[in-house]
């Protein structure tokens, strides 16, 4: 892993309590969809410890310029004070690291499984899948309270019309009254919505992001329906 002070070049507001921040992006820095970043505010704000850091998914593709994080902006000191950074502010980037990238067999089906926020890892994938197309299907489960909190979600419904190899399942659970004029699935991610995405493929490895309740659960639907151990990966996004 390699350390790089870039600046901040904006911030773009993606869904409900969701932001996403747009950096430099450093000449020969390279890294696979679905990798991390550890992201280092360099001076102290608001009650913040000197050098706190938090580890970001890269949410744009390789082909695309710059580096994109995108997060849940929580009440925390370190959120407060990402939000507050004016354009041009300078952060330390440490990385890319992770494991949660796409198998290489492209002859072997991949299934998606997002909660919130853990949508991150997965959306660099399918751009890059879509730019260089990849053999290789496709099939995102993408779990939210309401189309409001959902990030990248037209984009995400766009990329689904234009890539016969993707397929997208958005579901909203929450109350009736966040919905809009949602038409879609609101089953909660579980064994019926796993079996909807992954039964008709053969031998899929499953990718699993987001809060640790739904990856615990997801997990043990997976094991339930036998789906192999080496075939599921993935991780946990505390407190994002």
């Amino acid at each position: 892993m390699s350390t790089h002070v870039v600046k901040l070049l904006k911030r773009e507001h993606l869904a409900e309590h969701t932001m996403a921040f747009h950096f430099e992006r450093p000449a020969g820095f390279t890294y696979k969809p679905g990798q991390a970043i550890d992201l280092t505010l360099i001076e102290t704000q608001g009650g913040l410890a000197q050098d706190e850091r938090h580890a970001f998914s890269i949410v744009n593709a390789p082909f695309q310029e710059g580096i994109v994080v995108a997060t849940r902006m929580r009440d925390s000191a370190y959120k407060r004070a990402l939000d507050g950074l004016p354009a041009g502010a300078l952060v330390r980037i440490k990385g890319p690291f992770g494991s949660l990238t796409l198998h290489a067999d492209r002859a072997r089906p991949a299934v998606l499984v997002a909660g919130g926020i853990g949508i991150t890892p997965f959306i660099s994938m399918v751009r890059q899948s879509r730019r260089d197309d990849w053999p290789q299907q496709l099939s995102l489960l993408y779990a939210n309270r309401s189309p409001q909190a959902a990030a990248f979600l037209e984009e995400l419904q766009q990329l689904a019309r234009d890539h016969s190899r993707f397929r997208l399942v958005a579901t909203m659970t929450g109350s009736h009254g966040s919905m809009g004029d949602w038409q879609g699935e609101t089953r909660p991610i579980g064994d019926a919505l796993l079996r909807v995405v992954g039964d008709k493929l053969v031998r899929p490895v499953y990718y699993l992001a987001g809060p640790p309740g739904m990856v615990e659960s997801a997990g043990e639907a997976l094991t339930r329906a036998g789906v192999p151990e080496e075939d599921v990966r993935s991780e946990i996004f505390y407190g994002y």
